[in-house]
Parts: structure tokens; C-alpha cells; sequence
């Protein structure tokens, strides 16, 4: 049975999920949706798209555009956009757009359309590791993929005001990550991939300073059988303040609080021979 919008949301109020209508007066806010989505039969991967629309550049945007293929290829559309309008077919905030990159709500905290329809960079991800892409050669790709809420929205909390609070970690304002489903089309090479697959959709808007980020470990996902999980943790900073641990179970319609069990990791700020080798 589907999940109500009250479990979807999760505390959440029904516009948080609606994008700025305009420009934000603090300098420093930005709006921000990111997508991670995966092919169910592993044939390829969007491990990252996004868009950053910050105040101080409001009509002009960062985009992220990431395609990974089973076999190493890898298509890069970073760079910047300008921004598209805000308001969709009702009328309401529910477009964050850049560029060649569109996101629209259709229904807050259970269905986001999500488009691509521009050039990316053709290379291969030993280029990357030796810092030897092309960045001329470029092709053209589309994308338009249906997500579905999986899970409940996530909103990381603490009990520790000041971490929560501190904009070197989640920054200042609100985030939220949620689960989904997804069935779209994927066109490259002048060829159409149909595609059914999962994902982590993050919507923010805050103020997000990283100078003093250190570093994270996050995962989460979504299981054939409707389970879910998510965790986000922190090492501490050299001072030893600043460490957060928090995760979540979602499983036979309810979401449970967790955290990571095992935190040895979390004690050291640079990796051993253990953690590389």
C-alpha cells in the first residue's frame, strides 16, 4: 500500500519540498537538489546530478551532470547553466532548473520529474585517474526519469545543538535526503535505453560553508522487499568536537532511528594502510 504524504514527509511541512520562488535575500543561501540514480540491470549509472543555485549567482547556476557505463565510460556535463523559470503547469514553485538540467516536483515528497538534454564530455575513468581527458570531445545525451518515493523523507537531528547547528556540516537552514524508485529513458549514441532503477534524491536549502569540512561516510538503500536504510556520520574535528553519527531503518512502513555501530573509523581524520590497501 502506498505510503500516505504525512508518512512521506515525515514531519516535514507539504512546501518544503517546493523550490525558492525567487531569488533569496542572504547572500549565501542557495537551493540545491541532488540526484544519485542506478540501471536495476547494471548497465549504467547517473552517480551524480545536481544543480546549486546560490543567491550571489542566482541566474547563473553550477550543474552537475554525471553518466557512468559498465565498462568504464564515463560522460561529464559539469559547469554552469542559467537558471529557468520556477513556477510549473499549477502554477506553484516546483522547478529547479539550469542549464540543460530540470527538476520538477509533481507531487511534494512523492513524485519528481528530472530531465538532461545537453552536451557532456565522452571519456573513460582511467582518463579521469590520470587527469587526461579531452574535454573537446563532447556529445550530446538526454535523460527524463520518473522518481518515485521509495522511504520517507530523512531529516538528520541531534540532540547535539551545536553540531546540528554548525554550517561546516549540514549548514545552516534544512536538508533532507529520501528514497525512490525511478523508470525513464536514457538516450546516447543515438540509441534509447528504457530503464527502471532506484535512487537518493537530496533537497537542501541553506547556508553551507565547508572550510571546515572534514569529511563523511553515507550510504543508504532501498531493497527489493520495500526495506530502506540511510546513515550519515562525521570524524570529529582535530579539536574532538563536531563528530555526528545518525541513520535510520525503514522497514514494515516505519522509520526507526540508528546509528552506525561501528565507529572505530570515525576516531581518525586520515586513512591507515588498512583503510587503502
Amino acid at each position: 500500500m502506498p505510503l500516505s504524504l504525512d508518512a512521506l514527509r515525515n514531519g516535514l511541512a507539504p512546501d518544503q519540498d517546493l523550490v525558492f520562488p525567487s531569488k533569496p535575500e542572504h547572500p549565501e543561501m542557495r537551493e540545491s537538489i541532488s540526484v544519485w540514480l542506478f540501471d536495476e540491470k547494471g548497465r549504467f549509472a547517473f552517480p551524480r546530478s545536481g544543480i546549486e543555485a546560490e543567491s550571489h549567482r542566482w541566474e547563473n547556476r553550477m550543474v552537475q551532470g554525471n553518466f557512468a557505463f559498465a565498462d568504464g565510460r564515463i560522460l561529464n556535463g559539469a559547469g554552469d547553466g542559467p537558471a529557468h523559470a520556477p513556477f510549473g503547469p499549477d502554477g506553484k514553485p516546483s522547478v529547479l532548473g539550469a542549464g540543460p538540467l530540470a527538476y520538477r516536483c509533481v507531487e511534494p515528497f512523492r513524485k519528481w520529474i528530472m530531465t538532461w538534454d545537453g552536451p557532456v564530455v565522452d571519456s573513460h575513468v582511467k582518463n579521469q585517474i590520470s587527469n587526461t581527458v579531452d574535454r573537446s570531445k563532447k556529445i550530446p545525451v538526454k535523460l527524463e526519469a520518473e522518481l518515485v518515493a521509495a522511504a520517507p523523507a530523512w531529516t538528520q537531528v541531534t540532540d547535539d545543538k551545536e553540531a546540528t547547528l554548525d554550517a561546516t556540516l549540514m549548514g545552516l537552514g534544512w536538508r533532507f535526503e529520501q528514497l525512490f524508485h525511478a523508470e525513464g529513458v536514457f538516450e546516447v549514441d543515438g540509441q534509447k535505453y528504457d530503464f527502471k532503477g532506484t535512487g537518493l534524491r537530496i533537497h537542501r536549502q541553506s547556508i553551507r560553508r565547508l572550510e571546515g569540512f572534514y569529511g563523511h561516510c553515507w550510504q543508504s538503500a532501498v531493497f527489493p522487499d520495500g526495506r530502506a536504510f540511510g546513515f550519515c556520520a562525521y570524524p570529529p574535528k582535530p579539536d574532538g568536537t563536531g563528530q555526528y553519527n545518525e541513520g535510520y531503518v525503514f522497514q514494515d512502513g516505519k522509520m526507526y532511528p540508528a546509528v552506525s555501530v561501528n565507529t572505530a573509523w570515525l576516531k581518525r581524520i586520515k586513512p591507515t594502510d588498512d583503510d587503502v590497501s
